[in-house]
């Protein structure tokens, strides 16, 4: 997420309470997740296993738990829980908007786009132009949605991150780190009825031009799916996922966070993808390997009661 305006380090050190180690003149320009930050973005870190990976990141301002060498250039932000921090930022910057239309007086539709009934249409949503938005469908604030874009009854765009962080010491365990991304669905897709697609933690979502989704398929937080892929109906993609363009997926595939599946795949229907995936090459089973090889596989397991059968005959004969 972007800032309207740069902010000083100063200010968001005094409105967290935390002590500013390093550049104090810096200028914050945005909140960003890790994997997702550019030059000017605040992020946090409260694990030392992940220290170096934010310390060397393109992150301008982090929120760490523990006072550190700070890296030339940057400004630390020290505090004993960056997580509460970061999300009371989150909440500042993005605050819950309320509101009591279906269309938001804030939104914007283009030319010869329909809204059929039920439909609502949260704050600060762009819908391009020639689009079919079909009954009951759900448009959370920030969306953005290209022009020649179909969106089928009751898929809901936008919805928060799945993302907590677990406190053992408490009665409710899972603290909820707030979503301030947004979903982004470019030109002539199509999205089948009961979908759920979630906007990024801070960053986006994106869904790209040409690609259909079937019914009852999951998009999670921060995933990128590229252009003109196909996935059939109940497949979910876990968040940060990235899915280069020209991907087939059949119906029931479930896909991993934080992996990539390479330009042009295919994956065989009610397969599991643990890690990434080369392009161009088909595969199946759970967890996949290359169809061909999982198809050998399988022929060998269904010949092993006759193998046994065989050895059993041959030592008994012996």
């Amino acid at each position: 997420m972007k800032f309207e305006q740069p902010v000083s380090v100063t200010w968001i050190a005094e409105f967290i309470g935390a002590k500013l180690v390093g550049n104090q003149s810096q200028m914050a320009t945005g909140l960003n997740e890790i994997h997702k930050v550019t030059n000017g973005d605040i992020s946090f870190v409260d694990f030392e296993k992940y220290y170096s990976k934010c310390l060397n990141s393109a992150a301008t301002v982090i929120i760490i738990n523990k006072e550190v060498d700070c890296p030339e250039g940057k400004t630390l932000l020290v505090i004993n829980d960056p997580f509460t921090a970061y999300v009371k930022l989150v909440k500042h910057f993005r605050p819950f908007e309320p509101s009591n239309k279906l269309i938001s007086d804030s939104s914007l539709i283009g030319e010869d786009t329909i809204i059929q009934p039920g439909v609502f249409v949260g704050n600060h949503v762009r819908i391009g132009r020639n689009c079919i938005i079909h009954p009951n469908v759900t448009i959370y604030d920030h969306a953005v949605i290209g022009d020649n874009v179909i969106i089928h009854a009751g898929t809901v765009i936008g919805a928060d991150a799945f993302y907590f962080k677990r406190r053992k010491d408490r009665a409710v365990q899972y603290d909820k780190l707030e979503s301030c991304g947004r979903v982004i669905i470019e030109d002539d897709v199509e999205i089948g009825a009961s979908c759920t697609i979630d906007k990024g933690v801070s960053g986006d979502t994106i869904i790209g031009q040409g690609t259909k989704l079937d019914n009852q398929i999951h998009i999670g937080h921060g995933a990128v799916i590229g252009k003109n892929c196909l996935f059939a109906a109940q497949v979910g993609i876990a968040g940060k996922a990235i899915i280069e363009d020209e991907v087939i997926l059949w119906g029931q595939v479930g896909v991993n966070k934080d992996l990539v599946i390479g330009k042009g795949a295919v994956v065989y229907a009610q397969s599991g993808v643990p890690a990434s995936l080369e392009g161009g090459k088909i595969y199946f089973g759970s967890p996949v390997e290359e169809a061909r090889e999982k198809m050998k596989e399988l022929n060998w397991i269904k010949r092993i009661p006759q193998l046994w059968d065989k050895v059993h005959r041959d030592s008994e004969e012996g």
